[in-house]
């Protein structure tokens, strides 16, 4: 964000809590701005996605919605998008690790305010929701399908909504029904005896895939919530009244999360998070290990075709601003995975990036107690929790 856009928000936040000190309740005039700095009715509007064109075009969206409901995006025709991104629970799936055509490492992330991200995957090895959105489907613990198995199943199924966004939709004489570069060794070999031709034409289309489905997804705003109708009257110096109204529960929990519990040190802005990357010392899941995260996701994404600095980005290399000024070596990025936002977050178990927390108050003691990382350091402080304390936090979560 410029200084300038910094500057106009800031001031926009500060006249719409002028009159907060005179709010009849015993709220601080700070605890109250920040309160309000946390309403969904702060959240900006949808940064542009200077690497894909038709971001915002509602005929992408429109095909994009299509595609992420259709199993046919995937080797065994059961998988879809939606199979794990569940709309009824929230785009999410809530199991420990995303199940699809075999279980992944990681818990599945919602999706409602992804439009907002910066980096996508909890390593942030994706710069953006358009290249996101072509990893799974080519992962054979997940879609298991072929990249020019995608193509031609979109040319098949859908070549006037495609046309109508991207333009003639590419011949496919010539080239094999299952070839990939990811994929098995005859699938790998099949892409190799392809032409360059071919190749870059097949890469262009499923480019146009991955920035059709990102259009829907863009479409997927975060809903409001009891915490926003609670901030609401207090943006206008009003008390919030029946449902809005917090119990005296919540209310210390809501001071413990915006104050001596540290919380808003990653869990900040109306989406409750930073952004960025974080080794909080979770430990591995059974039987598995979590991996380095950020800092094993570097290479990858300098190295990734579908970044915004590669061939099927729709910019310039010197306007990918993530790219260029990216942190890509320090200690810090060991075992560092990205903050999730919370809203929703009482409805979501279980937690963590690889669903390592069954409740709510399993993570408050983790954060509490700061234990040491399995590797690297973890960047918490313990955290003094009476038990009243500990059940105020869950309960101001809740409201998320």
């Amino acid at each position: 964000m410029s200084r300038a856009g910094s500057v106009l928000i800031s001031a926009a936040l500060a006249a719409s809590i002028a009159a907060l000190a005179g709010c009849g309740d015993d709220l601080s005039r700070s605890e109250k701005e920040t309160i309000v700095s946390l309403s969904l009715a702060e959240l900006p509007d949808v940064p542009p996605s200077r690497s894909n064109r038709v971001a915002d075009d509602p005929r992408a969206a429109a095909l994009g919605e299509k595609l992420f409901h259709d199993t046919g995006l995937s080797g065994p025709g059961t998988v879809a998008c939606a199979t794990c991104h569940d709309p009824a629970r929230g785009f999410q799936d809530g199991l420990p690790r995303g199940v699809a055509v075999g279980t992944t490492d990681k818990r599945t992330m919602p999706l409602a305010g992804v439009a907002w991200n910066i980096w996508f995957f909890w390593d942030g090895r994706k710069d953006s929701l358009w290249s996101q959105a072509l990893e799974p489907l080519e992962n054979p613990r997940e879609h298991a399908a072929t990249r020019t198995g995608i193509v031609r199943h979109v040319v098949q199924n859908y070549p006037d909504d495609y046309e109508a966004v991207f333009g003639p939709v590419p011949s496919l004489t010539d080239v094999p029904d299952a070839a990939s570069p990811l994929g098995n060794e005859s699938e790998k070999a099949a892409w190799r005896a392809m032409s360059e031709d071919k190749r870059f034409a097949v890469d262009l289309a499923f480019a146009n895939v991955g920035k059709a489905i990102a259009a829907f997804e863009r479409t997927l705003r975060p809903e409001e919530t009891r915490f926003d109708r609670f901030a609401a009257p207090i943006a206008r110096d009003e008390t919030p009244q029946g449902e809005a109204a917090f119990s005296e529960l919540e209310r210390e929990g809501l001071r413990l999360f915006i104050g001596s519990g540290n919380c808003l040190e990653c869990h900040n802005g109306p989406r409750f998070t930073d952004d960025h990357f974080h080794n909080t010392g979770v430990p591995d899941p059974e039987g598995a290990t979590a991996g380095q995260g950020r800092a094993e996701a570097i290479d990858k994404l300098l190295a990734d075709p579908f970044s915004c600095t590669g061939p099927f980005s729709d910019t310039t290399p010197d306007e990918c601003d993530e790219m260029r000024f990216m942190l890509r070596e320090s200690p810090e990025l060991v075992r560092a995975f990205k903050t999730p936002s919370l809203r929703g977050v009482g409805s979501r178990a279980p937690y963590m990036h690889a669903g390592q927390f069954a409740t709510l108050e399993e993570v408050v003691d983790h954060y509490a107690s700061a234990p040491r990382s399995p590797d690297g350091e973890s960047e918490l402080r313990p955290v003094r929790l009476t038990e009243r304390g500990r059940q105020a936090l869950v309960a101001f979560l809740e409201t998320l």
